[in-house]
C-alpha cells in the first residue's frame, strides 16, 4: 500500500480532504503529520481515528529528525502539505512564527523527500519514479487585484502582508526544487475556503459564532473587500486531482468563482440565521453588525481564474455560495 505524507491534517482544509481521499483512495494510506498548534484539532478527524489507512503523528514539520524518521519507516511516496500559519492578523502582530512554519518547514519537507526519492538531480531511486510533493498555496501572494481582473498562474508574485509573503516564499522553493532537482513537485493556490470545521477566528465563523452569542460581528473597514470563495470539499476534490494528474512543476489555481464582499458575506449569514436559529427579541442579526478598523495593509480584492484546473484536470467546483453557507451554518448549528 502506498504511504502519503499528509501535513497539518487536524486543520481546517487538511481534516476536510483526509476523510474524503481515505475513502476515494482505499489503496492509499495516510500518515497525518500535526503539531496540533491552536488551529489543529483532532476532534475534527473522529470519522477516521481507527481507520487502518490512517496514522497519526504529532510532530513539527521543522524538525528533520522526525521528518526523516517518517519518510524511512513508512516508505513516504507523496506528500500534501497543508501545514501553516495562516491568519494574516496574527502574522501582523507575530512575523516569526510564519517565516518559521511557512518557510522554513516547507524547505525542511522539500529537502528531505528530495533526498529520499531522488539519488541525484533528475536521477529517483528505484521505486521512487512517481513521488509527488504536492504544495497547498494562496491566492494571496498574488497581492490585490482593482475592481476587475483575475488572477491566473501566470499573474506576478505581489504578497502584502507578512503571511502572503511566507506563503510565495515556499511557493518558491518549491519551484526550484522542481527545476533545480527534477523533483516532481505541484503547487495549488486557492482562494478564501469556507465549510464545516474551520477554526473560530476565520470571517465566517467569526460572524456565526458573534451573531447566535448576542456580540457585535466585527467587519473591517467599509466592509467592501471582495473575497472568492471555495466550498472546501471543493478544494480537496481539487487537491486530490492535482495530486494524481496535474503536470510535474506545474501550478493550478483553485477558485470557487464566487465573489463576495465583506458585507454581502454579513448580510447573507444574518438573513439565513434570523430564518433558522432567530434571536429572541424578534430582530434581526444584522443589528450586531460593527464596523472596526481596517487591518493593516489590507487587500482590496482576490478573484482566481480557474480555467487551468477546469480545463486540463477536468475539475470544476459543484457548490455556488448559496449552497455552501447553508451547509456550512448547518454545520455550525449542530456542533
Amino acid at each position: 500500500m502506498k504511504s502519503i505524507l499528509v501535513t497539518g491534517g487536524a486543520g481546517f482544509i487538511g481534516s476536510n480532504f483526509i476523510p474524503y481521499f481515505l475513502f476515494q483512495n482505499r489503496d492509499i494510506s495516510i500518515i497525518n503529520l500535526d503539531l496540533l498548534t491552536y488551529a489543529g484539532d483532532l476532534s475534527n478527524l473522529k470519522e477516521i481515528e481507527t481507520h487502518p489507512g490512517y496514522t497519526f503523528i504529532k510532530g513539527d514539520i521543522g524538525d528533520r529528525t522526525l521528518v526523516e524518521s517518517l519518510f524511512k519507516e513508512y516508505n513516504i511516496q507523496g506528500v500534501i502539505h497543508f501545514a501553516a500559519e495562516s491568519h494574516v492578523d496574527n502574522s501582523i502582530t507575530g512575523p516569526e512564527a510564519f517565516v518559521r512554519t511557512n518557510v522554513n518547514g516547507t524547505f525542511t519537507l522539500l529537502d528531505v523527500a528530495r533526498k529520499a526519492w531522488l539519488k541525484a538531480p533528475f536521477e529517483p531511486h528505484s521505486g521512487q519514479e512517481q513521488s509527488r510533493f504536492l504544495h497547498v498555496s494562496t491566492d494571496e501572494v498574488y497581492g490585490t487585484l482593482g475592481d476587475t481582473g483575475y488572477f491566473t498562474e501566470a499573474t506576478a508574485y505581489a504578497p502584502n502582508s507578512p503571511y502572503s509573503a511566507s506563503k510565495a516564499g515556499s511557493d518558491m522553493l518549491v519551484r526550484s526544487y522542481h527545476h533545480t532537482y527534477g523533483m516532481n513537485t505541484i503547487t495549488t493556490n486557492c482562494s478564501n475556503n469556507y465549510g464545516p470545521k474551520q477554526h473560530k477566528e476565520k470571517l465566517i465563523p467569526t460572524i456565526i459564532r458573534k451573531a447566535l452569542s448576542n456580540q457585535p460581528i466585527p467587519i473591517y473597514g467599509d466592509g467592501l473587500n471582495v473575497r472568492d470563495w471555495l466550498y472546501v470539499l471543493d478544494h480537496a476534490k481539487g487537491i486530490e486531482l492535482a495530486f494524481k494528474k496535474g503536470l510535474a512543476g506545474q501550478t493550478y489555481n483553485i477558485g470557487g468563482r464566487n465573489e463576495r464582499t465583506n458585507m454581502q458575506i454579513v448580510n447573507t449569514i444574518c438573513s439565513i440565521l434570523d430564518s433558522q436559529s432567530p434571536r429572541s427579541d424578534g430582530r434581526s442579526y444584522k443589528n450586531q453588525i460593527t464596523f472596526v478598523k481596517d487591518r493593516a495593509g489590507h487587500d482590496r480584492r482576490y478573484a482566481i481564474d480557474a480555467t487551468k484546473i477546469e480545463t486540463q484536470l477536468g475539475w470544476k467546483a459543484e457548490e455556488n455560495f448559496e449552497t455552501g453557507i447553508l451547509k456550512t451554518i448547518h454545520w455550525y448549528l449542530t456542533h
